[in-house]
């Protein structure tokens, strides 16, 4: 039968793991773009996120000050940000809010109808070209 054509698996598919592929164009993306948007001075900060990981951990990764004095645990609000609207629904049907996540942004400083707690939106290919704004809090 034609069964042990399906069992051949060409090399090309069996790509190497962890390796960067910059410049080779693939169809799964280990990495987005994130912009984070200081609310002080309109600081544009844009940064290569790795899908799976959390914005917070984004964040720490490049050094940008956002908070996250619980360690990404639901148990503080240091992580808020602010999304546009369109960001916002689109986060919302892949990251939906919790109600823990509800309770801990009403204690956030200067809460609007599309923040977010960074520590809660996962990075998927969707979220290529986000962009965040980390609220002022002087």
């Amino acid at each position: 039968g034609t069964s042990a054509m399906m069992r051949h698996v060409p090399p090309s598919i069996v790509t190497a793991m962890g390796t960067q592929s910059r410049g080779y164009a693939s169809s799964t993306p280990r990495a987005v773009t994130v912009v984070f948007v200081e609310a002080s001075d309109g600081t544009r900060h844009e940064v290569e996120a790795e899908v799976g990981s959390s914005l917070l951990d984004v964040a720490h990764d490049n050094d940008i000050e956002l908070e996250g004095a619980c360690g990404g645990e639901l148990a503080c609000s240091t992580c808020h940000v602010v999304l546009s609207e369109e960001w916002f629904e689109k986060v919302g049907e892949l990251s939906p809010v919790s109600e823990e996540e509800e309770d801990m942004l009403d204690l956030a400083w200067g809460l609007t109808d599309t923040s977010r707690l960074g520590c809660q939106i996962t990075v998927t290919e969707a979220l290529d070209g986000i962009e965040l704004i980390i609220p002022d809090e002087d």
